[in-house]
This record gives structure tokens, sequence and C-alpha cells, in this order.
């Protein structure tokens, strides 16, 4: 007999719950930790805030996919946004693993625009982790309609991360040290 969608759902939440817990403590725990005599791998940021800004357009094609009634290329479209996103995350640890963190070095009105960039977008990248993942388990479980209710909220907020992960970057690059 097979399991019913909805605990399949009631299942994945659980495991959607404990990850979007994980992550974050992991992330958190993993920035103070310096792995000693190693390089500081300084050439990523520019590659993870490329990855974000291939994210950002490849949200705004896979919406347009779906609008157009191709499901197949959104589906590969998300999934490879997913993707991006667990690439971003594995290089934006191993670079502050291997390298300090970088003071921003704006002064007046643009040093408070770049942290209210900076701290909305990790508020909501944080946020996001649950609802990527429930977002995404719906499509799978193919609960289309629910699918689309979280994707409304799920949507902007992606772009907005993926968009001001860019800013961010370009924000703060004139302060690396080389």
């Amino acid at each position: 007999m097979e399991e019913s969608t909805l605990t399949k759902e009631k299942r994945f939440n659980k495991i959607i719950t404990v990850v979007s817990v994980i992550i974050p403590v992991v992330v958190a725990l993993l920035f103070g930790v310096k792995i000693p005599n190693v390089a500081p791998l300084s050439f990523l940021p520019p590659i993870y805030a490329t990855i974000n800004g291939v994210t950002a357009v490849l949200l705004l094609v896979a919406v347009w996919a779906i609008k157009n009634g191709n499901e197949s290329l959104h589906k590969k479209l998300m999934t490879t946004n997913i993707v991006l996103s667990l690439m971003f995350l594995v290089m934006y640890i191993a670079y502050h693993m291997t390298s300090d963190s970088t003071p921003f070095g704006g002064d007046g009105t643009i040093r408070y625009v770049y942290y209210f960039i900076l701290i909305t977008h990790i508020i909501l990248s944080i946020a996001l982790i649950p609802l990527v993942l429930r977002t995404y388990a719906r499509a799978y479980l193919k609960d289309y309609v629910g699918h689309r209710a979280l994707a409304k909220y799920t949507f902007p907020i992606w772009l907005y991360v993926a968009v001001t992960g860019v800013v961010v970057y370009i924000m703060i690059a004139p302060y690396y040290a080389h």
C-alpha cells in the first residue's frame, strides 16, 4: 500500500525543519573556525557572487517558463537553483574558514545602506531555507496548488537574497585585502 501524500509531507516537513535549523547553526559555528596553515581562498567571493547573480537570472527564467506552461524547464531550473545555492554555501563557508572577515570601509549614509542590505540578506537567507525546501517538496509531492501558494512568498524572497548577495559583494569588494 502506498504511503499517503499527507504522511509524506509530514515526514518531509520534519526533515525540512531539522535541516532549516542545522544549516544556520553549522554555518554560524564554522564561521568562527579557521583552518590553520591554509592559504586564504580569496578567489571565492567573486565566484559565489556570480552564483548569486546566475541564481537571480534563473529564478526569473523559471517563473517565465512556468507561466508559459513549460513545467519541465521550470523544474530543471529550480533544481539547478537549489544546487547553485548549495555550491554558494560550501564556497561561502570555505572562504570564511580560511579568511578573516572583511570590514566594510564606507562612511556615512552608504554604511547604513550596506548594513541594512547585509542584515536583511542574512535574515532572509536563513528564512529562505525552509521556504525553498517546502515549496520544492510540495511540487515533488504533486501538490501544485500548495506549491503555487508557497512559491508566491518564496520567489520574491529568494530573488531578493540572490540580488542582494551580488550587491553586498559589489559594495564590500573594494575593501578585500589583496
